[in-house]
């Protein structure tokens, strides 16, 4: 028996979450002859992806208590399977199993996080690391971290990159004059340094924000006189208006201060919007030469790079064609695969 963690599926999708869920709904219903169980808390039907996965559920806690707890219990007395660990810490103590850890920024920034957050992350994920057969992350640049950072042999960290869902695509829909940026709200996503670029940009564009506030983060206020009317903020959305919006945006921009991975730009660009993207941590790995690149430290270079594209449809055009062959460089069903046979070379 294989077992995956399937907390994910009590939370809202954010990047871990869909990257979670796209490898899961791609895994066969064994692997190497083993038997694949789903095993979450308590959840609502409505959260399952498929209903023909094999899931169970478990438990009388949830969250973190969940999974350092009654998630432990039922693998011992279940002959100690293997655990497929997507999202979060994963039982520490537990050692046969994968985990999956897609950025540092908890040790590197843990001022962007909540106390209770970064407290527990980094206390417990060097601890679970330990205790773990092999390490699976999305990108190069966190392969390198790891093993700086936890000093885990490179040979024992695997590179599966994340991908755009097929969901995501270009629609005959007219663009409209806005700057489109979609992430958590939370600080390294700088968000204050893109609204004071906009604010110094003369035309008539629009910047919309999509995403929510989250307790993982700490928070973040943004000062009246940063907001006026041409500010959007339209909370989380779901996949659907989140499509339309891509579709409809001239511009995208992704000026976050550091990245694991970094999804939305992949979605933006299969959608047919040219991207204005920081020029550090993974993302230079993922979006190479298809993209404007910015220096998310600085509000001038946020500036220019939004004026040049607002003003350059020829360039807006390039990148549209840029972007969407990048995107298709990346592919849910070839890192499922790649996943798959990284489960299947440490099943005892």
């Amino acid at each position: 028996m294989i077992v995956i963690n399937a907390r994910f599926l009590n939370q809202k999708i954010t990047g871990v979450q869909r990257y979670a869920l796209e490898i899961c709904k791609r895994l066969p219903k064994e692997i190497a002859g083993e038997k694949i169980l789903f095993v979450s808390p308590k959840i609502s039907d409505s959260k399952v992806f498929n209903p023909d996965i094999n899931l169970i559920q478990i438990g009388q806690f949830s969250g973190q208590l969940w999974e350092q707890l009654d998630l432990p219990i039922f693998l011992k007395k279940n002959k100690n399977p293997l655990l497929v660990n997507l999202v979060g810490i994963a039982p520490i103590f537990y050692k046969n199993k994968i985990m999956a850890l897609y950025d540092l920024a908890f040790k590197h920034y843990p001022e962007w996080f909540s106390y209770k957050f970064q407290k527990s992350y980094n206390l417990l994920i060097p601890l679970s690391l330990k205790n773990t057969k092999t390490v699976v992350t999305d990108s190069f640049y966190v392969k390198e971290d790891i093993h700086k950072t936890y000093k885990i042999k490179k040979s024992n960290i695997h590179v599966v990159y994340a991908a755009p869902s097929k969901i995501f695509h270009q629609m005959d829909l007219k663009r409209e004059s806005f700057f489109l940026t979609v992430s958590s709200i939370d600080p390294r996503k700088n968000l204050k340094r893109i609204i004071e670029a906009f604010n110094l940009i003369k035309s008539d564009y629009k910047l919309v924000i999509v995403g929510s506030k989250h307790k993982t983060f700490s928070g973040l206020s943004l000062e009246e006189n940063l907001l006026n009317e041409r500010i959007i903020f339209t909370g989380y959305l779901e996949d659907d208006e989140l499509i339309e919006l891509y579709n409809k945006a001239e511009i995208f921009i992704y000026a976050s201060l550091f990245e694991g991975f970094g999804i939305p730009p992949l979605e933006a660009q299969a959608c047919g919007c040219p991207c204005i993207v920081s020029n550090t941590t993974s993302l230079p790995e993922v979006y190479a030469d298809s993209v404007e690149y910015c220096d998310p430290h600085s509000v001038e270079s946020i500036k220019e790079k939004m004026n040049y594209l607002l003003n350059n449809h020829p360039r807006r055009v390039q990148l549209k064609k840029m972007g969407q062959l990048n995107s298709k460089r990346f592919d849910w069903d070839l890192s499922a695969k790649k996943f798959e046979n990284i489960i299947a070379e440490h099943i005892l």
